[in-house]
């Protein structure tokens, strides 16, 4: 029996659990292409899969919908693989592990990549159904979203005939998105240097932190790990003289890291156990309100040789781990409350030859944006690194005239009986790329609740999809 049989909507949530029996974190999304694939072909559908591993539906009008203008669904296929620490899954080979509780629907341990699971769903419920009143449609599933939106970047548009897109890549109930910023993945190499050197080895690691979404929760000033742990390293630096031997943080540019984790070689270690616990309490006390379970531990793993960083190659990452911006840089002179510019240090470890940090950079002004890559591009040259710019994506802006929206208000005001939110929001969405392929597009981002994206506490709301759903249904058949 499968776990979510019982549960309405059956159709989204049938196809949602035989996706999540998939791997498909971003860069393997081969296999649930293939799906796609053959579930057009069972039901003799117009389908297009590029060499992204980006697939394109399509399924004519209904009866009496032949003359209405072509309908876009959109979602994207990859999900963000995040754990629990100790968890025994491999998700690059295993699929989900879906439990419910109460209202919610998440998976053990993990992520539940209801971003955007749901959304491939919902779109192949459609597809499948025949009962289902709707325009012309043209389903696009996208790849490699969450690291770049790299999917819709590589999408030919020639094959899409629509001017009018329902994005089903959000995670508010009763939110209509309809502005985003623009991005970019910005990947720092800062050359190191190694030697063989005999002490004491250390693990010192920042844990319990909440972590979340780089876009929309930048703003709520959660902890960034691999800072903490720089910020920690520098601490102890300044009274023993460490050297690195290892370090590593986070799994995701766009994921705030909630944990990092360091090996260190000193030649005394009289004392370390006492700094560590005097930055543990300053850690504590800084972020008692956004991250109460912040925590540096500090293990002892022996003595012996280490092939560590030099002196001089320790001082040199601590200093460009410090010194690099992170965070939110600017809010919005337009939009109160809103985030303008952000960085992200998401990714970090430690290779023989170079220190790699990944960042993800957004803002919804463009110059601003690239103004924050060249100062992670002076900065990694100051210490003779090199930047590489990938998944740069453009701003969608706001359309004052926009159909789809007000059509959307309407039937959302009558199902629900008051009006949606319409906001402007710092995460990237695809829909910025779609606007900037297809001339004149006419877009709105949507979705149910989904809560605690990106990290092993997401889940997803099953009433929030139950009214959702009624009202994705009853959008098609008034377009």
């Amino acid at each position: 029996m499968r776990i979510l049989e019982s549960i309405e909507p059956k159709e989204p949530l049938r196809f949602f659990e035989e996706i999540c029996a998939i791997p498909h974190g971003s860069r393997n999304t081969g296999a649930i292409a293939d799906y796609c694939v053959e579930f057009a072909r069972e039901r003799g559908l117009f389908c297009l899969r590029d060499e992204q591993n980006n697939v394109i539906i399509k399924k004519p009008a209904s009866k009496g919908y032949e003359e209405k203008p072509v309908l876009i669904l959109q979602g994207h296929l990859d999900m963000v693989c995040e754990k629990e620490p100790g968890a025994e899954i491999d998700l690059a080979r295993e699929g989900l592990r879906l439990a419910r509780e109460g209202d919610y629907i998440f998976a053990k341990g993990t992520t539940l990549g209801g971003d955007d699971g749901i959304a491939i769903a919902m779109m192949l419920a459609i597809l499948d159904s025949g009962k289902i009143a709707h325009p012309a449609l043209e389903c696009v599933f996208t790849t490699d979203e969450e690291i770049g939106m790299l999917g819709a970047a590589a999408l030919d548009p020639a094959p899409l005939a629509g001017r009018t897109m329902l994005n089903l890549d959000s995670e508010n109930e009763g939110v209509f998105t309809v502005s985003c910023a623009g991005g970019a993945t910005v990947s720092c190499a800062v050359p190191v240097c190694r030697e063989e050197k005999t002490g004491v080895l250390f693990e010192l690691s920042v844990e319990g932190l909440l972590g979340g979404h780089s876009g929309v929760e930048i703003n709520l000033g959660r902890a960034n790990a691999n800072k903490l742990l720089a910020r920690a390293l520098d601490f102890l630096s300044q009274s023993l003289p460490l050297q690195l031997v290892s370090i590593a943080g986070g799994l995701k540019d766009n994921a705030i890291p909630a944990r990092s984790c360091a090996q260190i070689l000193l030649r005394e270690a009289s004392g370390i156990e006492a700094l560590a616990e005097a930055f543990d309490l300053v850690l504590k006390h800084e972020y008692a309100a956004s991250d109460a379970g912040v925590s540096l531990k500090l293990i002892r793993a022996g003595e012996g040789k280490a092939n560590a960083l030099t002196a001089k190659s320790t001082a040199d990452v601590l200093s460009f781990l410090l010194l690099a911006p992170n965070g939110v840089a600017e809010m919005s002179r337009e939009i109160e409350g809103l985030v303008e510019s952000s960085l992200n240090l998401g990714i970090l470890n430690c290779g023989e030859a170079f220190l790699n940090a990944s960042f993800s950079v957004r803002s919804s002004v463009s110059s601003r944006k690239e103004m924050l890559i060249r100062i992670l591009t002076r900065l990694t040259g100051l210490f003779g690194g090199s930047v590489c710019v990938q998944g740069d994506y453009p701003a969608w802006e706001y359309r004052r005239n926009s159909p789809l929206r007000e059509r959307m208000e309407r039937i959302f005001t009558a199902q629900y009986g008051f009006s949606p939110k319409i906001e402007a929001i710092h995460a990237g969405l695809e829909c910025g790329i779609f606007a900037g392929k297809l001339e004149g597009l006419d877009c709105v981002s949507c979705g149910p609740d989904l809560l605690e994206i990106h990290t092993p506490r997401e889940k997803m709301s099953i009433s929030s999809l139950q009214r959702f759903w009624q009202f994705v249904i009853e959008v098609l058949g008034q377009s």
